[in-house]
């Protein structure tokens, strides 16, 4: 067996709170944007785009837009969610949006697209862990919010969040995750006729 292919049976997402904020190195991010975009894209359309958030512009998210709109759809929010809210893109070194872009085409359907966008998170995710940090890729209330996508260059009439790969330096390492049983998920197809 192969590096890769062990890398693959044992990847294993890390919680975001067992990450930090320390910087992300500026040549790893390179290399995990770059892991991302080989991913397979049917007519080289490249539906998604990927806004890079650090701690410091996370922080004018979460004053700005994170705190006001979880406060405007929440109104029982306490003063520690709304805390919580600003500082919630700061708690690692590096969140990555990325945000699926279908267009019209008269060949390849939109489906195929956002099957691409689901690829290249988890391409960032195996780049990030590949490289000894630690990633999760979620998807949470915010990744509805049109304001946050509007401001992160999305269309609300088009576009949707796919979800934000948090990066950061392991605080501990994640415990085994239980998987599927493979005989209850896979099959070897026979003709029935």
């Amino acid at each position: 067996m192969n590096d890769i292919t062990e890398f693959l049976k044992n990847r294993r997402s890390v919680l975001i709170k067992n990450l930090n904020a320390e910087p992300v190195d500026k040549g790893d991010i390179d290399a995990i944007l770059e892991c991302g975009l080989r991913v397979p894209d049917h007519g080289v359309l490249g539906p998604w785009r990927i806004s890079v958030i650090t701690p410091e512009t996370g922080r004018h998210l979460g004053q700005h837009i994170l705190a006001p709109e979880f406060a405007a759809q929440h109104a029982e929010a306490t003063e520690a969610m709304l805390t919580f809210e600003r500082h919630r893109f700061t708690r690692t070194g590096l969140v990555l949006a990325v945000i699926s872009t279908p267009i019209e085409h008269i060949k390849i359907p939109a489906w195929e697209m956002h099957l691409s966008v689901g690829a290249l998170c988890m391409n960032l995710l195996h780049g990030a862990l590949a490289l000894g940090y630690g990633a999760q890729w979620v998807t949470e209330w915010y990744a509805q919010n049109d304001r946050l996508l509007k401001e992160l260059g999305g269309n609300p009439q088009t576009d949707k969040f796919a979800g934000f790969i948090y990066i950061g330096h392991k605080i501990e390492e994640p415990n085994p995750r239980r998987r599927p049983e493979k005989k209850d998920i896979i099959s070897v197809y026979k003709p029935t006729q």
